[in-house]
Formats: structure tokens, sequence, C-alpha cells
């Protein structure tokens, strides 16, 4: 120890970190009784390969350094930001020489997502043939961050945020080992577990903070906020993050839910997220889910939107408020996609079908003589403006081709009547051949 080991503040989250498997908090799931990392240290059990997915701040790399600790192996931890294949190659080697005297060892690679797919690759025959134990910590879906070779050699354990109740064990953990209480009421200690957001390691810097504060008594949600700035949500805009709450909000609408609705809008806006997203969202719905059920609602959301582009925020909340009440409102319908959905179905299985030639055009002599426009029936030279004429090609007319299913809701009931209005003509008025 040196003078300035002596003297140096050692981080509150580094001197909390546990010894042992059972001192973890919040992540019962995997490592108490009957979970499945608890299984592999049991006796006879087998310690595999694994990924430790979850948000920052639950324990990923403490449980690989604990799991490597309790099954008695050599532990390496490379960051994926600052290593490479050069550095890995190294470990392998080093591994190699560990097994020719009966020692395994666990590679821990933290943010195993930032290795590119060739990096990855690299890993695979060391992991297959045993050379090490890879355990990967990752904040990204591995289905997504991970090539496919790599993810199924690999087991995948979800690591869950803290939540109320971890959260204040973890608290009274610091309290015991600083031999006193948060100087904080009941609300503000509320207040400090939201701000962490299940971050259980800045949750531990944040009573840090507090105690670093020296207030004797205790402090309420006002004088809380001014001493310690209040922590984002934890929401990355290109990845998991924007996408899962995305597919909330667009549900949410679907599902004709106005509040929750709202709510993940708000969650959106409130994490950073460029309203532009939400009305480029509320437009497919409007198309998707609302169509003809109610065809006001795309109307509505491009006039909100033009206006939020005119005014911009903090007015801008009214006008996405309306929109999402609106479309979430509405009543639904998915015929209009439907359809043009069948449509491009039974465009690819027939091909280049070529078309009726009573309804192309004949703007050359030759095209006239061979029959371009022939029998083409004007339909405002009839009654209703409709000529009852066909206009798929004539090797389609024998199949079924209504791809237009409309339902009965909202105005597509008008939109019903008027298509059971045309097929009534059309009977009546069979074009003569």
């Amino acid at each position: 120890m040196t003078l300035f080991d002596e003297t140096t503040h050692r981080p509150l989250a580094d001197a909390l970190r546990p010894e042992t498997l059972e001192e973890v908090i919040g992540q019962d799931h995997l490592l108490g009784e009957n979970g499945p990392i608890a299984r592999m240290l049991l006796p006879g059990g087998t310690v595999g390969s694994f990924i430790l997915w979850g948000p920052p701040g639950v324990g990923k790399t403490t449980i690989a350094r604990l799991v490597a600790m309790s099954a008695k192996m050599e532990f390496v931890q490379l960051s994926a930001v600052m290593s490479g294949i050069a550095d890995l190659r190294k470990v392998f080697e080093t591994a190699k020489s560990n097994r020719t005297i009966g020692r395994q060892t666990i590679l821990f690679i933290d943010e195993l997502h930032r290795f590119n797919r060739s990096t990855q690759d690299a890993l695979l025959p060391h992991v297959e043939n045993g050379t090490v134990i890879l355990i990967g910590a990752t904040t990204e879906n591995p289905s997504f961050s991970l090539v496919a070779a790599l993810l199924s050699r690999l087991k995948v354990f979800t690591l869950n945020p803290f939540d109320a109740a971890s959260s204040e064990l973890l608290l009274a953990r610091v309290e015991n080992f600083v031999g006193k209480r948060l100087p904080l009421s009941e609300d503000a200690r509320a207040a400090l577990i939201n701000m962490a957001d299940g971050d259980g390691r800045y949750l531990v810097g944040l009573a840090d903070d507090v105690l670093a504060l020296g207030e004797t008594d205790d402090l309420d949600i006002g004088r809380l906020s001014k001493a310690l700035q209040k922590r984002m949500p934890i929401y990355d805009k290109a990845q998991d993050g924007h996408y899962n709450l995305l597919s909330c909000f667009h549900k949410s609408l679907r599902g004709s839910d106005v509040d929750a609705a709202l709510y993940w809008g708000a969650r959106m806006v409130e994490a950073g997220e460029d309203p532009t997203t939400l009305f480029r969202r509320l437009a497919c719905a409007a198309s998707e889910d609302v169509g003809m059920a109610d065809p006001n609602a795309m109307p509505q959301v491009i006039a909100a939107w033009t206006a939020f582009e005119r005014i911009g925020w903090p007015e801008g909340r009214l006008f996405i408020a309306q929109a999402i009440v609106y479309v979430a409102t509405a009543p639904k319908s998915n015929a209009s996609y439907r359809s043009f959905d069948a449509a491009l179905d039974m465009a690819r299985q027939t091909g280049s079908i070529p078309p009726p030639k009573s309804i192309l055009n004949a703007p050359t002599k030759l095209m006239k003589d061979l029959g371009y426009h022939e029998g083409y029936k004007y339909d405002h030279d009839y009654p209703d403006a409709f000529s009852g004429q066909d206009f798929f090609p004539e090797e389609l007319r024998s199949k079924d081709t209504r791809f237009y299913q409309p339902q009965e809701r909202g105005f597509e009931r008008e939109t019903l009547k008027r298509l059971e209005f045309w097929q009534r003509l059309k009977r009546e008025r069979k074009p003569a051949k």
C-alpha cells in the first residue's frame, strides 16, 4: 500500500462489490436456488460459455468474476471496445498452456457486441474446443448483435434492472457499510431510487454523493434535486431501447389504448427521442391499423406533423397529443394494406400476363391495327358513370380476385356499401362479348 492508496477516496460502488455470488442482489432467478448459473457451480455441474445480457450496473462483470472464483478457474477480462484479435490470440495461447497443467480459463469480454463479425468469428474454434469458457456481457439484444454461429454456442442469461425492493436492499447495504443512515426523507429516498433507473452501480454512486454532502438533517425531494443531477432514462435511440419503446407505442395505438399510447409516447420524448419518429409511427398506424375505418386519421396525423414542424417545441406537444388520441381512439381496420399484400402475392404468382388490349391506349396507327383500345367503354358515358367492364387480364377472370375485404367498422361500413353497389351493377351490366 502506498501513501496515495491511503489518501485516495475509494468509490463506494467498488468497496461494496460482492465477494460471493450469495451477496449479489437482484438476480435470484439466475443465482438463487435452482438458478441456471447456480446449478453450474454445484458438485458435478459444468460451467459452460454464456452471455449476460442486461442494462448497465446490474452486476454482469461481478457475476463473471465470482463464477470464475467459485469454479477455481483462471479469469481473464477484456473489453471489446479496447481489444482486438491480437489480444485474443495472447489469451488463447495462455489458456492452452493453462490446460496442460489442468487449469481452465474463463475469458470475460465486456461489451461483446462491440466486436465486429470477423472478431466474433475468431472466438468460435476456441469456444468450440474448450480452450476458453467465454462469458460475454452485453447491453444489446444478442439476437441482433452477435453472429449466429457464436450465439448458437452460448446460453443467454437475462439480468434484471434493480427494482424498488432490490434497490432498498442495496441502500441498506450502503448504510450498513458506512455505519449510518442516509439523510433522506421517505419521499427523497424513493426519488433517489427512481433517479438510478434500475442501475445499481449508479444508485450507490448517488448514495455516495448524498453522504458527501455532510447533511445532518434529512433532505426532502426539493433539496435532493438541487444537490444531484437527475439521470436520464436508459434509452439508446439507435438500438434496443428505441425499438422496444416504439413497439410498445405502436401496439398501444393498434390496441386502442389511448392512455398507454400517450405514456409510451411520453417515455420516448422524455428520453430524448426526436418527435418526428413518433409522427412517422403515427402515420404508419393511421394507414396500417385505422385505414379506411376512419380515413380522416391520416390527414389528422399529417396536419399535426406539419403544425409541429412549423411551431416547434414546447407547444408542439399539443399536436403530438392530438394525433396520438385520434389514432388510438379511431375504429380499426387493416383491410386496405392486407388487400395490397394479397394483390402483391397474385402479381408474383402470375408474372407478366399481358393486360387486356381494350384498356391500353393506342397513340399510333400500328397499335390501333393491333387492337389496342378496341372495345374500351368510357365509364362516364354510362349510368352511374359505370360500364361494368372487366379490367383484369383474361387469365385471371376466373380466379378469386377479391383482394379488398372491408370490415363492418367505422367509415368502412360505407365503403362496403359502395363496393356492394358496384358489384351489383357489374352483375347487371355484364359487358357484351
